[in-house]
């Protein structure tokens, strides 16, 4: 299911890409469709549904003020893209992105596979640059980066109004080199500064182990094919053993493919039963139900779900919520609940749209404001640094009850 082939990535916010960095942008509804290209000039443009015409002779104006006037060499193509890149982040929505060429290039190779950076999602939330969520055993996370981070300044460069993409761009970089981030967390009184060492980044898929005897922890990292792959072997090696009872984890999970995650409700839901609903701007809903093939769903189940619980994962505990009454536990999640479609351009860029919103099977929305815990246990600095999780112990207990 290669993602440019009527793929639906969502999560992987921010999304677009998270610094793997992994911004995995995501939520994303992707369509490759190739535009035809569009003949440029000193026009004014009387097709848009616009309240008003729109001069685009001013556009060229400023084009030959700077050909005549800039004292250094133009280079046009990149003026163009820099002119798009401005154009749609006069939307205000970060998860609505122009990609050059280069850009489209790292966003592919991101989505599967090893790359080179620090090893995060990075996403913007209410105007502020925001860590989504530190890989497994990557430099963001050794360096003991976490879930909700505020990024002040990447090197010295304030990131305040900056937009993503170039957010991502100037955390990236080779093995070995170093990138110096400047961040807040609310339990902080003060930024800290963090020197990180860039390292090749594996992207992990899931884990699980048996805790107790008989439950089975399963740890999902991100919503990838091969995350699919991964979880068909440990759902049957689950049912295999002597697990009663599941607690699904997906805290830090930026999300990922769409298909993905209907594909593993579909282990838990019957067949048939609602995963999540997309609905456009206009209104229109488009329904995706569970196809099976409902192995796990005689077990009971509960999920833990933090600031870094994105996307995909968010549609998966929505539907577990919705239809099974998993009750979740741990911190709200990330609230990345729209719907973007990916158009390929002329030249091997892209432009990625937010076109829809995801719902619950219930209706809720998921954009902003997240799912809220049913059972609501933070994780302190002070535990995380003594090796203290609170949230799996409330878990592993409310499961021992449900076996």
């Amino acid at each position: 299911m290669p993602f440019l082939f009527r793929a639906k990535l969502i999560g992987l916010i921010t999304l677009f890409w998270a610094v793997f960095i992994f911004g995995f942008g995501s939520g994303v509804l992707f369509h490759k469709t190739q535009l035809p290209p569009v003949p440029i000039g000193g026009v004014v443009n009387q097709e848009l549904d616009r309240p008003g015409n729109v001069d685009f002779s001013l556009f060229w104006d400023a084009w030959r003020v700077l050909q005549e006037k800039y004292p250094q060499t133009l280079n046009p193509q990149e003026m163009v893209y820099g002119a798009i890149s401005g154009m749609v982040k006069s939307l205000g929505d970060p998860y609505t992105v122009f990609l050059a060429p280069d850009q489209a290039e790292i966003f592919n190779a991101d989505m599967e596979g090893e790359f080179e950076g620090v090893g995060m999602e990075i996403g913007i939330k209410k105007e502020r640059l925001q860590i989504i969520a530190p890989l497994e055993n990557t430099p963001a996370q050794r360096a003991g980066l976490r879930s909700g981070d505020k990024i002040i300044k990447i090197d010295d460069k304030e990131t305040f109004d900056m937009a993503l993409d170039e957010a991502v761009m100037l955390i990236r970089g080779a093995k070995g080199s170093q990138v110096k981030l400047t961040v807040f967390r609310s339990s902080w009184e003060e930024p800290k500064e963090f020197t990180i060492v860039r390292d090749v980044i594996k992207v992990p898929s899931l884990s699980w182990e048996l805790k107790d005897g008989s439950i089975a922890y399963v740890k999902l990292y991100q919503f990838s094919q091969k995350a699919g792959e991964d979880f068909v072997q440990a759902a049957q090696e689950i049912i295999n053993s002597p697990a009663q009872a599941i607690i699904l984890d997906l805290r830090d999970n930026p999300g990922g493919y769409l298909e993905i995650a209907q594909d593993l409700a579909g282990w838990f839901l019957p067949r048939g039963q609602m995963v999540t609903i997309e609905e456009s701007a206009k209104g229109d809903r488009k329904e995706y139900k569970a196809q099976g093939p409902a192995s796990l769903a005689p077990y009971p189940i509960v999920a833990i779900i933090n600031q870094g619980t994105a996307s995909a994962s968010e549609i998966l505990v929505g539907a577990l919520r919705d239809n099974r009454g998993v009750k979740l536990i741990g911190e709200t999640s990330f609230g990345k609940g729209s719907v973007q479609e990916m158009q390929k351009l002329k030249g091997g860029s892209f432009l990625k749209v937010t076109v829809a919103n995801w719902l619950t099977p219930n209706g809720e929305l998921i954009a902003q404001k997240g799912l809220e815990p049913d059972v609501k246990v933070e994780w302190s600095d002070e535990d995380f640094d003594s090796g203290k999780d609170p949230q799996l112990e409330k878990a592993l207990e409310m499961a021992r009850n449900l076996r």
